[in-house]
């Protein structure tokens, strides 16, 4: 009863007050202290073991599973993870190559290379070596042949000869005693036998024994006939058999031996539970281990496999030597190695395993005829061959007239044309060779987005579409988003090369909250919402973006010495205001000025000053300065439009006011106390205060700063957040001239 209380009184009554009390300590948002348990993910944005998977996917799996071959392009905007999606169907695959595609349009070059990639991966894949291109000279190639050799035969004496000298040691006894009682026994049947095979050769050979002479002749003319074996004479196949059966019957015999001796019987029954758990636990976990480093024992997780094949050999040697020790020093198992017949019964058990081992061996098999094709199409493609041929006629002594004939052939390295029937010739092999086995062939062809504008990558794919729809091969090609739109508009009006290269187009769109907070809390565990919002955000659901934010928050919570949320996310939108507004002012000073308009960077120059030295002594000004350049440009700009400007600069200052007034948005958002609260009237509002308009908000600013600003106002008024009067003054007042006295204590302290 007094127990059923306590556990009550902890479940029901201090949990809940321990909770509530915890709450009322951190005040209106408990989840704004900055606290995660690690966020190594997020140093690591590389790393595999991070990837989550993600909805794009998914529909690649789908798409690649519903078409036996075909071409997919993967398409979203830069830093959408289109590469890690690639390298992830790459690992999935069978057979796959991951090829990046070249900087400038060289498609030529890039065919040449992707063939050699197809022909090296492929011998590896098969365990075999790659021939080496560059060739050494005739002498270091002998010494570092010889110098392999002798470190492999020193490796193999450093084991086979202890284990020899103590194999030997272990049954010297026990072959003596057999050879003393046994050789002559053996030796009168062994001569018996010697003295029956040369009376039956003598019968033979005067023709005494006619049946064996015809037996003699048949088989020769079997043995003749063998000689056509593909792989290796039948006789040797018997032998082996032989060898393993009889290697099975000592190690059988060596076994029942040891059971039904009385005495070993004996000592076995007195053996006490504990110990014959101990061995079987021990023995179970050496198997295990023995199963995790196999091929076959298949583990979900990548790094959870490497781990298990690093450390389970070391961890099973580890279970045998405690079985050993466990067996040498327990009195009971004392008793039962140290019968007399033991090293005899020891000793062909240990014969008969190595006659299963001789009788289990096969010849290695010969280099496969497609090994063979791609080895000597990688000399095709690599080196320039030549052959010479020399013929000299007539006598050098007796006669004076004499003739000498030389020829020279060089090999021409294959044009465009050869080279794409070359690969789809090879890739065609390996293909049809790995779908008889069950696997599947992935070509991923990344960064074509890298070869600038859309033209040139779809001129790019006009001229690599040759070596596509290889049967049985899935071809994976990241493109730029206006290359999957063409795909998309096929037919509406003009048609192009997407309509004949791709067969479907898979679209990684930018993530949305839920799968932020899954890619966080994987590389972060411990991360609390209001920043996985915070980052989402800044990024509008670009993976890369969204660990960069993640590494940000990380480094403005070391430059504030603060885990509060309002101090680091005023601290991170400021920084990257400021940030964002310099290069902003780089790319207006290419335009052309006049002094009419020179306010204009005056406003980006005192702007960013505030910027720079913004502290909590200067939070008014900055506030007051941000929303005067967020209101106040763009309209000067209408209402006193300067005939000078150019709209190139008109353009760009458009796209800073408005991601001013973003940044501006989320101070007031995140830059105040009681951030749980706020959240939630605003979503009770409607869509408007769902936090995923504002990452919607930050991609709108990518298109066009005209479509985005009414979006942000749409969502300061859901937020109860006042919409920006117009400044009184039509300049940015100047930062203070004196020095920061929170700055400056701070230095002190």
């Amino acid at each position: 009863m007094a127990a059923d209380w306590g556990r009550d009184l902890r479940t029901y009554g201090m949990a809940p007050v321990v909770d509530r009390a915890i709450r009322t300590l951190l005040g209106d948002d408990p989840d704004s202290l900055l606290a995660p348990e690690s966020y190594d993910g997020l140093r690591s944005p590389r790393e595999r073991g991070y990837v989550v998977e993600s909805t794009a996917a998914l529909l690649l799996k789908r798409k690649i599973a519903q078409i036996e071959a075909g071409t997919i392009a993967v398409c979203g905007p830069r830093g959408a993870g289109k590469t890690t999606l690639l390298e992830s169907s790459v690992e999935d695959a069978d057979f796959a190559l991951l090829a990046q595609a070249p900087a400038t349009y060289a498609p030529h070059d890039f065919l040449l290379s992707l063939s050699v990639q197809l022909c090296e991966t492929y011998i590896k894949h098969e365990g075999y070596e790659v021939p080496e291109v560059t060739r050494l000279s005739n002498v270091r190639r002998a010494l570092r042949r010889a110098w392999t050799r002798c470190k492999r035969a020193l490796k193999w004496a450093a084991f086979a000869v202890p284990a020899l000298a103590l194999v030997v040691m272990g049954s010297a006894a026990a072959t003596r005693s057999v050879s003393t009682t046994r050789t002559e026994e053996m030796v009168s049947r062994a001569t018996q036998h010697v003295e029956a095979l040369g009376t039956l050769a003598s019968d033979t050979w005067h023709g005494h024994a006619a049946g064996t002479a015809v037996s003699l002749l048949l088989v020769g003319a079997v043995w003749w006939r063998l000689r056509r074996a593909t792989r290796w004479n039948y006789f040797g196949r018997i032998m082996l058999v032989a060898t393993a059966t009889a290697g099975l019957l000592l190690l059988t015999g060596s076994a029942v031996w040891a059971l039904v001796d009385k005495d070993v019987q004996q000592r076995l029954s007195g053996l006490s539970p504990g110990v014959v758990g101990n061995m079987l636990f021990y023995l179970a976990v050496w198997r295990l281990c023995r199963w995790a480093v196999e091929e076959n024992w298949r583990i979900p997780a990548g790094f959870l496999r490497d781990a298990a094949r690093k450390y389970c050999p070391a961890i099973g040697s580890l279970m045998l030597f405690i079985l050993l020790i466990i067996l040498l020093r327990n009195p009971q198992t004392q008793a039962i190695l140290a019968e007399e017949e033991n090293p005899l019964r020891v000793a062909l058990g240990l014969l008969g395993l190595a006659l299963m081992r001789a009788g289990a061996w096969e010849p290695r098999p010969a280099e496969p005829a497609l090994v063979t094709q791609c080895r000597n199409h990688l000399y095709r493609l690599q080196t320039t061959q030549m052959s010479t041929a020399a013929m000299t006629t007539g006598a050098s002594q007796m006669l004076t007239l004499g003739t000498t004939h030389s020829t020279s052939i060089s090999t021409i390295p294959p044009n465009f044309p050869e080279l794409v029937s070359d690969f789809r010739e090879v890739l065609g092999s390996i293909a049809g060779t790995l779908k008889r086995r069950g696997g599947k062939v992935v070509i991923a062809i990344d960064e074509v987005d890298r070869l600038g504008s859309d033209t040139q990558a779809l001129a790019f794919l006009s001229e690599v579409k040759a070596v596509l729809g290889v049967p049985h091969v899935h071809y994976l090609i990241s493109v730029a988003e206006d290359v999957g739109a063409a795909f998309v508009r096929r037919g509406l009006p003009h048609r192009d090369v997407t309509d004949s290269s791709l067969d479907d187009v898979v679209y990684v769109q930018p993530t949305v909250l839920f799968e932020s907070r899954a890619m966080l809390a994987r590389r972060a565990p411990g991360l609390s919402d209001p920043y996985v919002m915070l980052a989402h955000i800044l990024s509008g659901g670009i993976p890369r973006d969204l660990l960069r934010y993640g590494r940000h928050i990380m480094e403005t919570r070391e430059k504030t010495q603060s885990d509060e949320l309002v101090d680091i996310s005023r601290g991170l939108v400021l920084q990257e205001l400021a940030e964002t507004l310099a290069g902003f002012r780089t790319l207006l000073s290419k335009q052309q000025w006049t002094p009419d308009t020179h306010e204009i960077l005056n406003a980006f120059r005192t702007l960013g000053a505030h910027l720079r030295g913004a502290c909590p002594c200067t939070e008014r000004e900055v506030q007051f300065a941000l929303e005067h350049f967020a209101i106040h440009s763009p309209e000067e700009l209408r209402r006193a439009p300067h005939p000078a400007l150019p709209d190139t600069a008109r353009q760009l200052i458009d796209e800073a006011a408005a991601y001013a007034y973003f940044s501006l948005t989320l101070l007031d958002i995140f830059g105040s106390e009681g951030f749980d609260r706020r959240r939630q009237a605003a979503e009770a509002l409607g869509t408007n205060g769902d936090p995923e308009l504002l990452a919607e908000a930050r991609q709108e600013l990518g298109l066009s700063p005209y479509s985005a600003r009414p979006l942000i106002s749409a969502i300061r008024e859901a937020w109860a957040l006042p919409l920006l009067p117009h400044p009184t003054t039509r300049v940015i007042p100047p930062p203070r001239a004196h020095g920061c006295a929170h700055r400056a204590s701070r230095r002190t302290g």
